[in-house]
């Protein structure tokens, strides 16, 4: 994903120390079923929609914001899925490090036809559930944790 100008002044005076960062994930489903992927360009790993929230802007907004800037695909955000700070910094080839708190929410398409929206991606696609290109961990349990019917899922804290 391209750097927010936000980021990039923050980063001016910051450097490449690890910074805490909210993002946004979406799981979004057609009326087939089929999950929309992108083909990310920065790894060129097949990967759900994601992206960074701009300040003050709510996180089901950032998702269907994300889901049309990198898909041309119009979407409803539905409900979260999954909120879940990521484990392990991510260290980017310039040197930037950071870690992200994800809220996953399962989105429904409602217009557009799915193809490359920006520089973010090499490619977008409608897969069925049952024929899902690799993906990282991450994503199939958001993919998993979208389809279910149960409550989001966080992990739970430790007394």
């Amino acid at each position: 994903m391209p750097t927010p100008d936000f980021i990039r002044a923050i980063r001016a005076s910051a450097g490449h120390q690890l910074l805490f960062l909210p993002g946004v994930s979406a799981v979004v489903l057609d009326d087939a079923g089929r999950v929309l992927l992108g083909r990310r360009a920065d790894t060129g790993n097949w990967s759900i929609i994601g992206g960074i929230p701009e300040p003050g802007e709510e996180p089901a907004a950032t998702a269907v914001r994300e889901v049309y800037e990198e898909t041309a695909v119009r979407s409803v955000a539905e409900r979260v899925v999954l909120v879940q700070a990521f484990q392990k910094p991510i260290t980017y080839p310039n040197g930037d490090r950071c870690q992200f708190m994800d809220i996953t929410f399962r989105c429904r398409a409602t217009g557009g036809e799915a193809r490359v929206n920006d520089e973010e991606s090499l490619d977008v696609g409608w897969f069925p559930v049952d024929a899902l290109p690799e993906l990282q961990e991450f994503a199939v349990f958001r993919i998993k944790q979208a389809l279910a019917d149960g409550p989001a899922w966080f992990q739970p804290a430790e007394r």
